[in-house]
């Protein structure tokens, strides 16, 4: 855990947070701050930074939230009409939060290219 990250802090239960699932290896919550009528964040328990951190001792981790991201899509009915599934690394991405984490958006078209 990283003191002064906000998502080991949830994960932590120090922070709230609306957690919708959560296991071993991850959780997933709904964003405080919606891009879309579902936003929702899938957060491994481990710290790690970003994208650029993962090692290929991590491939089993990022699949399992890949398929986390597909099964939470179809859970909250985004399914059938598509979402979106986005990994911001760096700032000029956007990455607000360093720990890596996949957002899920849907339930409204999406333009592209995004940003």
């Amino acid at each position: 855990m990283e003191e002064h990250c906000i998502f080991c802090q949830i994960i932590a239960g120090q922070r709230p947070g609306e957690i919708i699932h959560q296991d071993d290896r991850l959780i997933v919550l709904r964003d405080i701050n919606p891009q879309a009528p579902t936003h929702v964040l899938i957060i491994p328990r481990e710290h790690m930074e970003s994208l650029n951190d993962a090692a290929q001792s991590d491939e089993a981790l990022l699949g399992y939230m890949l398929r986390t991201a597909a099964k939470v899509a179809n859970q909250e009915g985004l399914a059938e009409n598509g979402y979106r599934v986005v990994i911001n690394t760096g700032p000029q991405a956007g990455q607000s939060v360093y720990h890596l984490h996949l957002h899920v958006l849907g339930g409204r078209p999406m333009r592209w290219p995004p940003g």
